[in-house]
């Protein structure tokens, strides 16, 4: 643990040209005593820091001086790819591999360049969740998972009271929600349990798996086997242009591809793929005057009610 901290502090300074024990503490998470306890072991060990007195002052490398100590092992050059998402590198319990990726990698950068990942972190930022979505902790099962996952190895756990052997291809965050892929399937990883992995076995990889097209049509499917009802609705102008913004994304081609010809005030009657009745009068709600529904007529007279009592609250007194 002292080595690689002794490390990040060199790379760190090398990267960055000079830092104050203050700034060290903070970034290696340490107490300054042990920042100084650990510059005196660099110095005794040859590396050349020097500390700069007075206002401003803190430790540098001496002017010339280059580590070797720049060269990513695996983990850690796997690690530096997913940099861009922080949160979920945390969770998986991958953040001070990470950490010490993107150091190795800035200390190799050349003087003239070497701000550019700061320069970038302070431009793009990804925020993964959706809107609302309250702060989850990480599933207790994710960090071991995440382990199977880079090491090929097969896992036993419970997955909804039932045990199963799984060969964990790879993991998925959906707006803050993580599955995990095998090669035919989707499961969700708050939904395992007592996971096991099984580190002395590798099960052989389909080096030909593409996850992100395998999420991409297995999310499509699941959208899509949840519209098991149809409404038909007339939409008009300004209902066929809310249209993207209120029907479900899996919906929408079906929908638009069954709309017949406007009539003479431009409007079209389309039939609408939804997950259930209630589903589709909180959709259809949200059109206003701009949609009417033809069948079925249960929907159609529940909306009828919601109309009326619309019309007796704004009604004037």
């Amino acid at each position: 643990m002292r080595a690689a901290r002794l490390m990040s502090m060199v790379l760190l300074l090398q990267a960055r040209g000079g830092m104050t024990a203050a700034e060290l503490s903070k970034e290696l998470e340490v107490s300054e005593r042990t920042v100084h306890r650990d510059v005196l072991a660099l110095t005794q060990a040859g590396v050349p820091v020097y500390a700069d007195r007075g206002r401003g002052g803190g430790y540098r490398l001496l002017e010339g001086y280059r580590t070797r100590l720049t060269g990513l092992d695996r983990a850690e050059a796997e690690a530096l790819f997913l940099s861009g998402v922080p949160e979920a590198l945390r969770e998986m319990g991958l953040g001070e591999v990470a950490a010490t990726a993107r150091l190795k990698a800035s200390a190799a950068l050349s003087p003239g360049v070497r701000d550019a990942p700061a320069t970038a972190a302070q431009r793009f930022h990804l925020d993964a969740p959706g809107w609302f979505a309250s702060g989850r902790p990480a599933p207790e099962p994710l960090a071991p998972l995440a382990r199977a996952v880079w090491g090929d190895h097969p896992v036993t756990a419970l997955y909804r009271g039932t045990e199963r052997t799984l060969e964990p291809y790879g993991l998925v965050l959906k707006a803050g929600v993580w599955y995990l892929a095998t090669r035919s399937a989707i499961y969700r990883v708050d939904r395992f349990t007592d996971a096991e992995i099984h580190t002395g076995r590798r099960f052989e990889r389909d080096h030909d798996f593409d996850l992100a097209a395998f999420w991409g049509r297995r999310a499509t499917e699941f959208a899509r086997s949840l519209l098991t009802t149809r409404v038909t609705v007339r939409l008009s102008p300004a209902g066929r242009r809310s249209l993207p913004h209120v029907a479900d994304p899996a919906a929408l081609d079906d929908a638009l591809a069954s709309a017949g010809e406007s009539d003479a005030q431009g409007w079209v009657t389309v039939s609408l793929p939804v997950e259930s009745l209630d589903v589709a009068y909180d959709q259809l709600l949200r059109f206003g005057p701009e949609a009417e529904v033809i069948d079925p007529l249960e929907l159609r007279a529940r909306l009828a009610e919601a109309a009326a009592r619309l019309h007796n609250l704004y009604r004037p007194a």
